[in-house]
C-alpha cells in the first residue's frame, strides 16, 4: 500500500513501554503511518490506564475543533466516564483487554471514515443509563428535550444499535439519500463531528 492510502496516526500512550508495544503492533501494518505528535494526522490513538485527570486533560486539547477523531484504549471505564468520553467527541472506545492490531487498524479506518464504535456491552451500560436518567428524573418531572424531530431521534436510534445508512433506510421505508440528509441536518444543526458524536449527543441530551 502505498503512502498516500496510508492512514497516519499520532499515538498518545501514558508510558514508554505500551507506546513501545502498540508502536511495534502497528509499525508492520501497511494501512497506517504513525506520525509524530506535532504532525497533521486524522486519527489520535490514546492508550491509557484510567481516565485520570491529566488523561481527560490531553483528551479535551485533543478534541479542538477540527482536531483529530480519538481512538481511545482504556483499562477500565466507569459510566460517568463514558458518557463524557463519548459524549465530548471520542469516535471509538476500545478495552486495553480487547485491543488486538487487527481490532485498532479497524478502529482507526472506521474513525477516518468519520464513523465511530463502541464494544456492545459499554453501548448497553450508556443506554441503560440514558433511559434510567430518562425515567427517574426526566418523565416524573414532566420535562423533555427538545430540538430533535422523532424521525431524527428514530435514525440516531439505529445507528446506535448499529446499523449502516442502506440497513436503517430499508428499515424506515426511506431512500439511503434521506438517512444521509437526516444525518448532516443532525450533525450540521449540533455542530456534531460524525456519527458516533451525534449518537453520543443525543444519548448525553436524553434524546434517545
Amino acid at each position: 500500500m502505498n503512502a498516500h492510502h496510508q492512514i497516519a496516526v499520532v499515538l498518545h500512550a501514558t508510558d514508554s513501554i505500551t507506546r513501545a508495544g502498540v508502536t511495534a503492533a502497528l509499525r508492520s501494518r501497511p494501512e497506517i503511518r504513525l506520525v509524530e505528535p506535532d504532525e497533521p494526522a486524522p486519527v489520535a490513538l490514546v492508550v491509557l490506564d484510567r481516565l485520570d485527570g491529566e488523561a481527560q486533560q490531553l483528551l479535551r486539547r485533543l478534541q479542538a475543533p477540527g482536531g483529530a477523531g480519538i481512538v481511545l484504549v482504556a483499562g477500565d471505564i466507569a459510566d460517568p466516564e463514558l458518557l463524557n468520553v463519548v459524549s465530548s467527541g471520542v469516535s471509538a472506545v476500545i478495552r486495553r483487554s480487547d485491543a488486538t492490531p487487527d481490532t485498532l487498524v479497524r478502529l482507526v479506518k472506521a474513525t477516518a471514515a468519520g464513523q465511530g464504535a463502541l464494544p456492545p456491552d459499554l453501548l448497553g451500560r450508556l443506554l441503560d443509563r440514558v433511559s434510567r436518567l430518562q425515567r427517574n428524573v426526566l418523565n416524573p418531572n414532566g420535562w423533555t428535550m427538545a430540538g430533535m424531530s422523532d424521525r431524527e431521534t428514530e435514525v440516531l436510534r439505529l445507528i446506535a444499535d448499529g446499523f449502516e445508512t442502506r440497513e436503517i433506510a430499508e428499515k424506515l421505508c426511506y431512500s439511503q439519500r434521506t438517512v444521509k440528509s437526516i444525518l448532516h441536518d443532525i450533525t450540521n444543526r449540533f455542530q456534531l463531528r460524525n456519527r458516533a458524536h451525534a449518537v453520543a449527543f443525543a444519548l448525553r441530551e436524553g434524546l434517545i
